[in-house]
């Protein structure tokens, strides 16, 4: 990913993506039009079929083929929530593999050895290996209107005339509505979202969600801040834009909510004179290899003296969940774990 040296020099999408803010992270970076037969927005709607294939994206744009995909190129963090749902890729494009050769934090469980990665890292898309792919469907996130995510805009129009494309909503939109637009993507492309892997892990998730609720009620006075950390700020996330933060507060959980944000209404960027700003019982560190991570904030001595990082309240926020409820449960178990066993230290 780019240096956070660089990030005045990026997009506001490209900032989101090198960590530079927090909610979505970091910066920047629906509706579909229903089925009849099964009154869903994913076009068809139910498990893959013999015929024509269709689906209505969050854009609202409708992806056609003449049968279900089969050569899929996701983002890294796509194609790990359709594989939970059943469905796999053949190539990925987004944060894989790290420097030492082990899948990335946005791979989930993909094998990330049998996945061609035609780009790793922030702006690299290689279009003669896509090409090689003969890619069916395009599918990413998207985090602002009609933006899709680790689609560099310089080479986008060629990307998009070699294949149709599926974005769905990563922002502005609750966790749950989120997951359930991805299990209707993975149905339409023949994944089993009705076995008892997926519903096992959709009770958890409620599970989760009703435990979370109950933490937030019982101690209302926690106060949880979201963070990440780069070498010459500290940003802190709005709840309102990201998925996990919407539906953190949807629960009852009491978040800082920073007053002054940056023109993409993602966050505040603090220097680290300021980094005590807000007070907060609860941190939570934006966990991307992007982000500086709490063990490495050693040279940071006001980071120290935060009353959270004195008793040990920081725990680590995906800022970019795979989302599918096998992996967004722990999310909410996790946060629910910190709050139940957290201190009042603000």
């Amino acid at each position: 990913m780019p240096s956070n040296a660089r990030a005045t020099h990026l997009t506001r999408r490209g900032l989101l993506a090198t960590g530079g803010a927090l909610g979505l992270g970091a910066a920047l970076a629906a509706c579909g039009s229903k089925d009849k037969a099964a009154e869903k927005p994913g076009g068809e709607g139910g498990a893959a079929k013999a015929g024509p294939w269709k689906f209505t994206d969050d854009r609202g744009v409708v992806a056609e083929a003449k049968s279900t995909p089969k050569n899929i190129v996701a983002f890294t963090g796509m194609a790990a929530a359709l594989h939970d749902f059943g469905v796999e890729v053949k190539g990925v494009f987004g944060p894989t593999k790290t420097a030492d050769g082990k899948p990335d934090v946005q791979a989930g469980d993909l094998d990330i050895d049998k996945v061609k990665i035609i780009g790793n890292v922030w702006g690299e898309f290689n279009l003669e290996e896509y090409i090689k792919l003969q890619p069916e469907v395009l599918i990413t996130d998207m985090w602002e209107k009609d933006a899709l995510w680790y689609v560099p805009d310089e080479s986008k129009d060629k990307i998009l005339k070699l294949a149709p494309s599926v974005a769905l909503w990563a922002a502005d939109q609750s966790m749950p509505k989120v997951i359930q637009r991805h299990v209707e993507l993975a149905e339409s492309l023949g994944g089993d979202v009705k076995s008892k892997k997926v519903t096992d892990s959709k009770a958890r998730f409620e599970a989760a969600a009703a435990r979370l609720r109950a933490a937030a009620k019982a101690k209302p006075e926690i106060k949880v801040l979201i963070g990440s950390a780069s070498a010459d700020l500290f940003y802190v996330s709005t709840p309102v834009r990201p998925t996990d933060t919407l539906y953190f507060k949807e629960l009852g959980v009491n978040l800082v909510v920073p007053g002054k944000l940056d023109q993409g209404g993602w966050f505040e960027g603090l220097s680290w004179e300021n980094v005590d700003k807000y007070k907060a019982d609860i941190i939570m560190m934006d966990n991307r290899t992007s982000a500086i991570q709490p063990k490495d904030l050693a040279s940071k001595p006001t980071w120290a003296q935060l009353p959270a990082v004195k008793a040990g309240q920081v725990i680590p926020r995906v800022t970019e969940p795979i989302y599918s409820y096998e992996k967004c449960a722990p999310l909410l178990e996790d946060l629910a774990k910190a709050i139940e066993n957290a201190k009042k230290v603000a």
